[in-house]
């Protein structure tokens, strides 16, 4: 099986995640179709064994950048090692954005463990709880729209893409330090 998701991986940023069947990874794999359905069950099986497989390739990038990092510069680290990621593997990275079923724990985990390298990240700011989650939220949003645009190809203005991608991360870790629990010290706030 192993084999076959790596052909379905590699066809994905190739074709899109959306274009992969059964039978291009056949071909890829140099079997007939019917073959396939030795090793996967169906076209649904193999999408989510690529989604799990995308997830925790994007986890192991993610956590490899923020490797001794903390608050400000984790964030940035996660930020350019994500869109990079993104960048190279655009059929994994749109099968990465999906949550999994709620009924699928093997896939939830796979997913915890990656959301949780953003909650490293984020404990050098000091956010706990509710502010924590919405944080890892933020920094979600922020860099999937970027990346997802992105990889589109939606931004055709003559400006440099990595400088607007560096401003908005900025602008993200500017605002995490102003929610942050010291922030409500007068240096702190600004005032």
């Amino acid at each position: 099986m192993t084999a076959v998701v790596a052909a379905g991986s590699a066809l994905a940023d190739e074709v899109g995640f959306a274009g992969v069947t059964m039978g291009l990874v056949a071909e890829r794999a140099g079997v007939r179709t019917p073959s396939l359905y030795k090793h996967i069950d169906s076209l649904g099986a193999l999408r989510r064994r690529i989604a799990m497989q995308a997830v925790r390739d994007v986890s192991a990038v993610l956590t490899r950048a923020a490797v001794g990092r903390s608050g400000p510069d984790a964030v940035r680290a996660i930020a350019a090692a994500y869109r990079r990621w993104a960048l190279d593997h655009p059929g994994r990275y749109a099968a990465t954005i999906h949550a999994p079923p709620g009924d699928d724990a093997e896939f939830q985990q796979v997913a915890d463990d990656a959301v949780a390298v953003l909650f490293d990240a984020i404990a050098g700011f000091g956010l706990r709880g509710d502010r924590a989650i919405d944080a890892v939220r933020a920094i979600r949003a922020i860099i999937h729209g970027f990346a997802g645009l992105e990889v589109g190809g939606a931004f055709q203005m003559t400006r440099d893409v990595a400088g607007s991608y560096d401003f908005l991360v900025d602008t993200l870790i500017a605002g995490l330090q102003r929610v942050a629990p010291d922030a409500d010290t007068p240096d702190a706030a600004g005032s």
